[in-house]
């Protein structure tokens, strides 16, 4: 049964990012369809066909431009992930040696001052 437990939750969390996505998607297009609308109000002279493929062709623009900075913006942050990974990993690298530097420091000073006392 444990072993079903992080399956099931990786799942309920896939579940929430798809309906996180969803809703935002309809959120931007909601905004995107007010916007052309309120583009299509500051032309009244637009016959009722005209209007509605304006607001139309707006909508299809504002959700195009948007996608376009959403994936801009995906592929910077995947971009950086591997940038400040291979940062961390030579930090961790560099850590690691300076620790192990220090501690053979230490056990060759002991070593030293026990070799030093145990020959006076």
């Amino acid at each position: 049964m444990t072993d079903r437990a992080p399956q099931q939750s990786h799942d309920v969390a896939a579940g929430i990012a798809r309906l996180e996505g969803y809703l935002l998607a309809q959120s931007r297009l909601t905004q995107a369809q007010e916007h052309a609308d309120e583009f299509a109000d500051l032309m009244p002279w637009l016959t009722t066909s005209q209007r509605e493929e304006v607001v139309r062709l707006y909508t299809q623009d504002h959700i195009a431009v948007s996608r376009r900075a959403l994936e801009f913006v995906s592929a910077r942050a995947a971009e950086l992930r591997v940038e400040y990974t291979a940062r961390y990993e030579t930090l961790r690298r560099r850590l690691l040696c300076r620790s192990v530097a220090a501690l053979v420091t230490a056990a060759l000073l002991c070593t030293c001052a026990a070799l030093l006392t145990a020959y006076r």
